[in-house]
């Protein structure tokens, strides 16, 4: 079955979550590496490993950023990295799939389930090189606090500064790297 490299170029895991209950911040990890044995005529037989930098957290705002990287959030200098290890992949169309799969936050591991789509493939030659590329987007929603970020500030109506609940998205373009798996 073929094996594809995620392109850090253009590879991002955003987050999405509430702010005093009243609108959504947004954020990313610019910094991903990732493989995946991955054949869409025979997606069930896929699997898929992402490891995240969490040092990579970026939302714009310095303060924030410096913030979520402290041990009351991602504590970067004594968690550096975020990963995901698929376990199942269940077939849901022509281009949609669900990986199952163990995600690892500050060294906590959770199941959870990815809805993944994929677009692709597409060759495109530079330097006299042929390089096949699929698409893939994969999103879930997690319980921060299940991964240990339990810091929160109770607000006077009787909500909360950040939200329990962070949508992920993963977008990411994947480079063949052969058409075999490799040991």
């Amino acid at each position: 079955m073929p094996r594809w490299k995620l392109d850090p170029d253009h590879t991002v895991a955003e987050f999405t979550v509430r702010h005093m209950m009243v609108t959504w911040v947004h954020g990313q990890f610019n910094r991903i590496s990732g493989t995946l044995v991955f054949d869409p005529a025979d997606t069930a037989a896929s699997s898929v490993q992402v490891e995240i930098d969490t040092a990579g957290l970026y939302t714009g705002v310095e303060r924030r950023d410096t913030h979520l990287r402290s041990p009351d959030f991602f504590d970067v200098e004594k968690y550096p990295r975020i990963t995901f290890r698929s376990t199942h992949v269940a077939p849901a169309g022509l281009d949609h799939a669900k990986v199952t799969g163990n995600l690892t936050i500050r060294d906590v591991t959770r199941p959870v389930t990815l809805d993944v789509r994929w677009a692709g493939p597409s060759s495109f030659v530079d330097d006299n090189e042929t390089f096949t590329t699929y698409g893939f987007r994969a999103k879930t929603e997690v319980n921060r606090e299940d991964f240990g970020m339990m810091w929160n500030m109770e607000m006077e109506n009787k909500g909360f500064m950040v939200g329990k609940h962070i949508f992920i998205t993963l977008h990411s373009e994947a480079d063949l790297i052969s058409e075999e798996n490799q040991p």
